[in-house]
């Protein structure tokens, strides 16, 4: 029979609508609930959801803050866009986060937002970002993560000429706390996205709570690891649920769904604001308590 890996389960904390101290305490709790192993941001320069001119936070700098407000959680930004920051910058980013959090960091990073979402779409221009269309975006991602790996693991500096990054004298220090380099979660549901998925990633993840799409998207990952020779088990499959605290009989099972599809790890998102003791709730309400 083919082995089973354990369910890992996480909590996303989208840092908008939100203050930072929210935030901090739905961490610090799940730091100390051995059930709960990975907590996510996400990275929006502005709110996708409620009042458009709400508080959002910027999801790296809110990273580290919480890698040294915490002990135990594995952490990332779920996931990062790779329109924001040039690629060498957020391989230094990131670096530093996982010597802050001493090694807890698992590296999102994704094409960046759709085009269809109007709401995510405005902070590019609010921000003077540039907006190519999605076949730039996602060359541009998998030059980025080439980009990447090798500053986190080459010990001499190099040059890199690509379709749409270029670099010269390229050098990352210090590298990484993890070697060779920080668990890389690529995330994001179209075939191109899953192609880049299955050349550089060691997670991948799907956004949303649609189990069957999810589970064709999954196949669709498998298929482009057989076209490139590697075994499709070797890429953990996550999937970020919604959670309904008004509801938990449905999200246990969405959960118990997933899990079945072969998802197993799972990003429960907590919609703000966070009830008292939420991440117990999690714990006891979704985790411990079988669909």
């Amino acid at each position: 029979m083919p082995h089973t890996p354990p369910t890992r389960f996480g909590i996303m904390t989208a840092p908008a609508q939100v203050g930072y101290h929210d935030v901090l305490r739905v961490w610090r709790e799940a730091d100390t609930i051995p059930q709960i192993e990975h907590a996510w941001l996400f990275d929006h320069l502005m709110p996708i959801g409620g009042d458009p001119d709400g508080p959002a936070y910027e999801g790296w700098t809110l990273l580290s803050a919480l890698a040294a407000r915490t002990r135990r959680l594995r952490l990332g930004v779920m996931v990062t866009s790779n329109r924001f920051r040039p690629p060498a910058m957020l391989a230094k980013i990131a670096a530093t986060v996982d010597a802050v959090s001493g090694g807890r960091l698992d590296f999102g990073i994704g094409a960046g937002s759709r085009p269809g979402h109007p709401r995510a779409r405005r902070e590019y221009e609010a921000h003077g970002l540039p907006y190519h269309d999605s076949a730039h975006a996602v060359e541009s991602l998998a030059e980025a993560c080439t980009v990447i790996r090798r500053l986190w693991t080459e010990e001499k500096p190099f040059d890199f000429h690509g379709a749409h990054h270029h670099l010269t004298g390229a050098f990352g220090n210090p590298k990484p706390v993890q070697r060779p380099h920080p668990p890389i979660l690529v995330g994001g549901r179209s075939s191109p996205t899953l192609r880049v998925a299955a050349e550089h990633a060691d997670l991948w993840n799907m956004p949303g709570g649609d189990i069957a799409d999810a589970a064709r998207r999954s196949a669709l990952l498998d298929r482009h690891c057989a076209e490139i020779g590697r075994d499709p088990a070797s890429i953990t499959r996550s999937i970020l649920l919604p959670v309904s605290y008004d509801r938990p009989d449905a999200t246990r099972n969405t959960i118990g769904e997933a899990t079945d599809a072969g998802f197993h790890h799972l990003v429960l998102g907590l919609p703000a604001p966070y009830p008292d003791n939420v991440a117990r709730w999690v714990a006891d309400e979704l985790i411990n308590t079988p669909p």
